[in-house]
């Protein structure tokens, strides 16, 4: 495996592999990586005879500094995951490099990116765009692996890729969980053994609330999740949103939609976490 820090070394040695006939996928993280990045390599692997995984701390995208601040570095020990789990390249720019100038490129995506995280996060996904953008530019990649946990995120970049013109296949890969169910996320190492305890009340009440959903109405299993969140010392509920899979838009009736998403965020202390669950579809 390779690391490289620098774009033109990154684009020469694809240039090779493509002009070889090899097929490239690329895997964008921002490291920390734990076994549901694994699980996107690995899928990448099987599907690919070269896999790029990028490690990088996207500044433009975090609207808090102190959350950018805080955001777990540990490149040493992303680097020997991927080895283990089978990528063949890491590239692992300085924001510099990333980004020589301002980048002031703005992308809008209504109604996608005006709703849940982008009402909370204002101007994170015009950050996600940018850093996104930048690497299928840089890869040319013919597939790129996204996990459905930030679910919200995916349906904004498969559109960004269509209104771009990008000539590749973006590929969901599901949720990984813990065995106690707790998606895993980098932030969860921010968690302490209490906070992680707490935690597990997010994923638990949200596959109670499928049961729940199949003899309740969408508002009554709406309420039963924030009054769920609400009961538990330790949580605060930002949002939850039971969607539309395709639109993001938030829906009033189970009949309104043949694919519906809950989507959540909650903060465990200070730690900002987010999860969803598939309804109907």
């Amino acid at each position: 495996m390779k690391v490289f820090n620098n774009i033109n070394e990154l684009k020469s040695v694809l240039a090779t592999h493509r002009l070889e006939g090899k097929k490239i996928a690329l895997v964008p993280t921002m490291g920390a990586l734990h076994q549901g990045h694994a699980s996107l390599v690995r899928k990448a692997a099987a599907e690919n005879d070269i896999v790029v995984v990028s490690v990088f701390v996207n500044p433009t995208q975090f609207n808090d500094k102190n959350d950018l601040k805080k955001y777990p570095r540990t490149l040493e020990a992303d680097c020997e995951l991927l080895e283990r789990e089978g990528a063949d390249i890491v590239f692992s720019p300085s924001v510099d490099e990333m980004y020589p100038e301002e980048d002031k490129r703005q992308f809008s995506f209504p109604p996608l990116d005006t709703v849940m995280e982008g009402i909370f996060r204002p101007g994170h996904f015009n950050g996600v765009c940018q850093v996104v953008s930048k690497l299928f530019m840089i890869a040319d990649p013919d597939k790129a692996y996204f996990g459905e946990k930030d679910f919200q995120q995916l349906a904004i970049i498969r559109e960004m890729v269509r209104k771009m013109g990008f000539k590749l296949e973006i590929v969901g890969c599901p949720i990984i969980r813990e065995m106690d169910g707790l998606a895993l996320s980098s932030r969860n190492a921010l968690l302490s053994a209490e906070e992680r305890k707490t935690a597990l009340n997010i994923s638990k009440t949200l596959f109670e609330s499928v049961d729940y959903s199949k003899t309740h109405t969408l508002r009554e299993t709406k309420g039963f999740v924030e009054s769920s969140i609400a009961a538990v010392d330790g949580l605060k509920l930002e949002y939850f949103e039971i969607v539309d899979g395709n639109t993001l838009q938030s829906l009033e009736e189970w009949q309104n939609s043949s694919y519906i998403v809950g989507c959540i965020t909650v903060f465990c202390g200070s730690v900002r976490l987010i999860d969803n669950i598939k309804y109907r579809g």
